[in-house]
């Protein structure tokens, strides 16, 4: 319980309006995107500038009150359900972007920004950053940062953490380090910002965070190939990466959600299909033209009955709109709905995708597979009812079973999503108990009173 005089202290620091404590306002940040139990936080703050985001947190150190910093609360692993009674610190007052600078290639922005509101303003200035999480119309940077985002783009041009050149962030006791440059190349000191990057909020809280932004593509062309069969989508997969050809974005889509979206989005994608690849390559004109062709070849190679090409910008982002709005689609179908983040080595694609259907089978589930098939990122998501509790053991077995597959085609637990809570009790099946115990050694020494999203990730 938080006591009055300290609450009172939290409004003349940020202002009353940005002080929370009924429950009514609280309920909105006691849960995230994860299907995981809500946690109520005794008190929401909001500050607007560094200067009261800094004392806010010491003010917590003081007082030993733990600590979650929530953006838009997207994420998918219970890392932004809070700790009972504790603190929710929401990034969203501090939502500017600093600089944009077009002459070095980088952006300097405040932890709240939309990740799709940067990406049109990066855009407007003739540049691009690549990073794009399907969530990117809501989440923030910072969030972005804090779980190493990927998304359709991740196969060709990298995740968050290949555009994180520095960063100013608050440790636990409110004070700011300072890590990075502006500059392409810096080695001063250690690695702090790869360190923040997937620390998911144990590690320190951002202030502000300097990306690297790339010049955009000449030309791009998208792709559509449609089979009758998984077996013959996801060996395409493979076969087009070990031809040493990397797709912009090579996604793939199983049967059920094929459906799913074209009755949600109604993009014309052919329903009948077993499963669909949507391909874009871009660069130079030449290489695409060059690289569209040998992709082609390579999916009528593997059985692929029906291959177009986007013949308009409109066709295309109608296509990857739709590709967007799967999740949207599946979530519709039942109460429940769980999105997982299996990733495994690009050439093991078509074992996990069979894997993935085994056991569906095994469990009596409904399984939606889609995902991020060039780099090995598939989400199969289970569509169910928690409520029926037989029926969820099942879906409990069911994802021990995916992340088994995972790891055993040498793959990880998380390509995307993170650890949380939900994947916390698995950590050790895939980096053994003295990796962990190495982290928590890290952990208790910039986060002494352990204060900084405590029970995530480690358990501890």
């Amino acid at each position: 319980m938080i006591s009055k005089t300290l609450i009172r202290e939290f409004e003349t620091l940020l202002g009353a309006e940005n002080v929370k404590t009924q429950e009514a306002d609280c309920m909105a940040y006691a849960y995230d995107a994860a299907v995981l139990p809500p946690v109520m936080p005794s008190i929401v703050l909001r500050p607007s500038d560094s200067d009261a985001l800094g004392k806010t947190i010491r003010l917590c150190n003081d007082n030993r009150l733990p600590v979650t910093v929530r953006g838009a609360g997207t994420n998918l692993s219970g890392g932004t359900i809070p700790s009972l009674g504790g603190v929710v610190l929401l990034t969203t007052g501090m939502n500017r972007i600093l600089e944009i600078n077009e002459a070095d290639l980088y952006a300097v922005v405040q932890p709240g920004v939309v990740t799709a509101k940067f990406a049109a303003a990066v855009q407007a200035k003739g540049l691009f950053y690549p990073p794009d999480p399907g969530s990117q119309a809501v989440s923030t940077i910072a969030g972005n940062v804090a779980e190493n985002a990927g998304g359709l783009r991740g196969l060709k041009y990298g995740v968050t953490k290949d555009y994180v050149m520095g960063m100013d962030f608050f440790d636990a006791n409110g004070d700011l380090i300072k890590n990075g440059s502006k500059t392409v190349k810096c080695v001063t000191g250690f690695n702090l910002a790869g360190l923040m990057t997937a620390s998911e909020g144990c590690f320190g809280v951002f202030n502000r965070i300097i990306l690297k932004l790339v010049p955009p593509p000449a030309a791009q062309k998208a792709m559509m190939a449609v089979y009758d069969s998984e077996a013959g989508a996801s060996q395409t997969v493979s076969d087009i990466i070990s031809n040493k050809i990397v797709p912009c974005t090579l996604e793939i889509l199983d049967n059920f959600t094929i459906r799913a979206v074209e009755d949600f989005a109604h993009a014309g994608l052919p329903t009948d299909a077993a499963s669909l690849l949507l391909i874009e390559v871009d660069g130079h004109p030449a290489q695409v033209a060059e690289e569209a062709e040998k992709v082609e070849t390579i999916c009528r190679k593997n059985g692929c009955t029906r291959f177009q090409a986007a013949q308009s910008a409109e066709e295309r982002n109608k296509v990857w709109e739709a590709r967007r709005a799967a999740l949207s689609a599946l979530a519709r179908l039942r109460p429940t709905t769980v999105l997982e983040d299996a990733t495994v080595p690009r050439s093991q694609i078509p074992h996990m995708v069979r894997a993935i259907n085994e056991v569906a089978r095994k469990y009596s589930l409904t399984i939606g597979t889609f995902g991020h098939a060039g780099d090995g990122n598939l989400h199969p998501t289970i569509l169910t009812d928690k409520r029926d509790k037989a029926e969820w053991l099942r879906v409990e077995k069911a994802i021990d079973d995916i992340f088994d597959a995972a790891l055993s085609l040498g793959g990880t637990l998380s390509g995307e999503h993170g650890i949380g809570i939900a994947k916390s009790k698995y950590l050790a099946g895939e980096i053994g108990a003295s990796s962990i115990e190495y982290c928590r050694k890290i952990k208790k020494a910039v986060d002494p009173n352990n204060i900084l999203n405590p029970g995530k990730v480690l358990l501890s």
